[in-house]
C-alpha cells in the first residue's frame, strides 16, 4: 500500500510543528479489506481506514485539516465529491490535554487499486493505479500552511 506513506510525507512537508517533531505523527491502518473479483487476472483493491494521530499537538487544527484534504483532493477526490462517501469517509477525534495540546486522531476511508498483468516476456506484473490526477480549482499551490504560525492565511486564486 503507497497512500499510507504518502500521506505522512505530506504532512511531515507541510505541518510546521512536525517539522520540528515528526515523532507526534503515528499512521495505522485497520479495517482492512481486499477485493478481487476473480477476473482474468488477479487485480484488487485494498479498501481500509488510515488512522492519522498527532500526539501533544500544539498546532491548530486547520494546519493540519487543509493539507490533509488538499491530499485527499489528489489521493481520493470521491472523499470530497460524491454525497455517500463525504457522510463518513473523513472523521476526527480529539483529546484535549491541556488548553495548549490535543491528541488529534483522523479516519480516512482509503482504496487503492492494484492491477496485475503481465508483460512481453510472461512475467507478473504488479502496479499500483494511480487516482485520475485533477487537482480543484480552488487549491492554491503556492500556499504554505504553518508558515505564519496559526495565522496563515489560504488565498483563495482568483482562476487568472
Amino acid at each position: 500500500m503507497n497512500k499510507p506513506e504518502s500521506l505522512r510525507a505530506h504532512l511531515l512537508a507541510t505541518v510546521a510543528e512536525l517539522q520540528h517533531n515528526p515523532d507526534l505523527l503515528l499512521i495505522f491502518i485497520d479495517n482492512g479489506k481486499v477485493r478481487c473479483t476473480a477476473a482474468a487476472t488477479l487485480s484488487f483493491e485494498y479498501s481500509y481506514d488510515l488512522q492519522i494521530i498527532l500526539t501533544a499537538f500544539a498546532g491548530h487544527p486547520d494546519s493540519v485539516m487543509l493539507p490533509v484534504l488538499g491530499w485527499i483532493s489528489i489521493n481520493q477526490p470521491e472523499l470530497l465529491e460524491n454525497y455517500e462517501k463525504m457522510q463518513n469517509g473523513i472523521q476526527f477525534e480529539a483529546d484535549i490535554l491541556d488548553k495548549d495540546k490535543v491528541d488529534l486522531g483522523l479516519t480516512l476511508r482509503l482504496t487503492e487499486r492494484v492491477v496485475v498483468g503481465t508483460d512481453a516476456q510472461g512475467n507478473t506484473t504488479v502496479k499500483h493505479a494511480g487516482e485520475p490526477q485533477r487537482v480543484a480549482s480552488y487549491l492554491d499551490p503556492n500556499w504554505v500552511p504553518g508558515t505564519q504560525g496559526n495565522a496563515s492565511e489560504w488565498v483563495v486564486p482568483d482562476g487568472k
